[in-house]
């Protein structure tokens, strides 16, 4: 049997997530630095689990006013402080399953295998048992291989 993850980014605040979480199978929780914050990821974490939905973290740049969206040259320690400072906030309010990485932040990994490398690598170093998810094909997806996840 063929099977369909109907994906969706949420706990961003823009107050549809109690309609759309049910539904999807996975979503993607903002984890407060393009948006949302500690109530929304609470709310969106519970929601998930009240729904059986799988809950993944969904960090990106620290750019509220572009909601992530803009590309950002940060080294490669300030990568890996970023994403895991955000998986670290996300966990302290519940269990999620995977990393998404957000608007730039995911389109900047899909083809610059440095940025790949560090996401992978503050992935594994916060929980080897996470998958990290990658456009097919992408940096990101050999990246998070070449790491074990």
């Amino acid at each position: 049997m063929k099977v369909i993850d109907l994906n969706a980014d949420v706990g961003e605040g823009a107050g549809n997530d109690a309609w759309l979480v049910p539904l999807v199978t996975s979503v993607n929780i903002a984890c407060g630095a393009h948006a949302g914050d500690a109530r929304t990821m609470r709310e969106t974490l519970a929601l998930a689990a009240e729904h059986h939905v799988v809950a993944g973290a969904h960090p990106g740049f620290a750019d509220r006013a572009q909601m992530g969206r803009r590309d950002l040259d940060l080294t490669r320690p300030e990568l890996i402080e970023l994403v895991t400072n955000q998986l670290a906030a996300l966990h302290e309010y519940g269990e999620f399953h995977y990393v998404k990485p957000h608007g730039a932040l995911y389109t900047m990994a899909a083809r610059d295998a440095a940025i790949a490398e560090a996401i992978a690598v503050a992935v594994k170093q916060f929980d080897a048992t996470l998958v990290l998810m990658g456009l097919a094909g992408s940096q990101l997806v050999q990246a998070g291989r070449e790491a074990g996840l």
